[in-house]
């Protein structure tokens, strides 16, 4: 287990490392002189460019100032945002939270709706119930989250006003404000998730329903609950914990239209902002953070497949 481990965090660490020289690459890549872009002044002299490349460190080598980003984020500090003159560590301190709370709420209602209804689909194939969550799970895959997200504002806001259509409110000043904000950005996000779980918690226990084992433990006489929820779904988690990965990291950057279309102050919408305002060191930040957030993810993923499949850890360690 240990030379599994150390592996699987070598190659985490490569990675990130990896990841890292895209994004410094991508942002310095963008068209323009990033001295006008820093500004959004056009008409700067070549005097005041030269004065903001020196500030910004944009007239040395390229491996120099890789280096130099490198350092600061080794040391905890992203720089500073040339548009609002905050630290980027602030900015995204009061936004990260913010996005991670979305996400794992999202998931959470994924998890709930599409593990449950993925079983029943597939002990039930054939079946009116099997056909029903199949045009769900087309649905939640089909329809655009940002329509989905106006369409529950006009029901739950505007027409029946149970719940607030926009804002925020932290859980810990008031946590019942704060479901109340969350609940239906996360139901959108979860709804598209449930779909994606359904299909695959669906196609995994098909296949392990139909494998010698659980034949087996049919013919000794095992009740079917216990051979569909002990033998079946064990083995089918192993490739649903690989899509709930990839999932986690789909909804952690990819949730901008969301948190716009609901008003709430995550790091979408931060990105966002620093896209219109061409405010590149913080979507260079956005976009770091995020990526070694995904490998943290997939990290852990490793140690889930080792505790359900013992054969992924004894195969990891030779």
């Amino acid at each position: 287990m240990k030379v599994y481990v150390i592996r699987r965090l070598g190659v985490s660490v490569f990675t990130l490392v990896v990841a890292s020289v895209l994004v410094f690459l991508g942002i310095r890549a963008v068209p323009g002189n990033p001295a006008i872009a820093l500004t959004g002044n056009a008409n700067l002299s070549p005097a005041a460019i030269a004065a903001i490349e020196g500030q910004y460190g944009l007239n040395k080598p390229l491996p120099v100032q890789y280096a130099d980003w490198l350092r600061q984020i080794l040391t905890g500090h992203l720089g500073s945002s040339p548009v609002t003159g905050m630290p980027i560590t602030t900015e995204l301190s009061s936004a990260f939270p913010i996005t991670v709370e979305l996400t794992i709420l999202a998931m959470l209602i994924g998890i709930v709706i599409g593990i449950p209804a993925g079983i029943i689909a597939a002990v039930r194939r054939g079946k009116a119930i099997d056909y029903a969550g199949n045009a769900i799970a087309l649905f939640g895959l089909s329809i655009p989250s940002f329509w989905f997200g106006i369409l529950l504002i006009l029901i739950f806001a505007v027409l029946l006003r149970v719940l607030p259509a926009s804002g925020y409110v932290s859980f810990l000043s008031s946590p019942g404000s704060n479901l109340s904000h969350m609940v239906m950005p996360a139901f959108v996000l979860g709804t598209g998730v449930a779909a994606v779980l359904m299909r695959q918690m669906r196609s995994g226990m098909l296949e392990a329903l139909r494998a010698d084992y659980v034949r087996t433990a049919r013919a000794k006489g095992l009740p079917e609950p216990s051979v569909v929820l002990k033998h079946a779904l064990r083995n089918s988690l192993v490739t649903v914990a690989t899509v709930i990965g990839l999932q986690l990291g789909v909804l952690l950057s990819g949730v901008a239209v969301t948190e716009e279309v609901f008003g709430l102050p995550g790091v979408g919408d931060l990105t966002i902002n620093a896209v219109f305002q061409r405010d590149y060191p913080t979507i260079q930040a956005v976009a770091l953070i995020t990526a070694a957030a995904i490998i943290v993810i997939n990290f852990a993923l490793d140690f889930v497949y080792a505790f359900l499949s013992p054969r992924v850890r004894v195969e990891g360690a030779q």
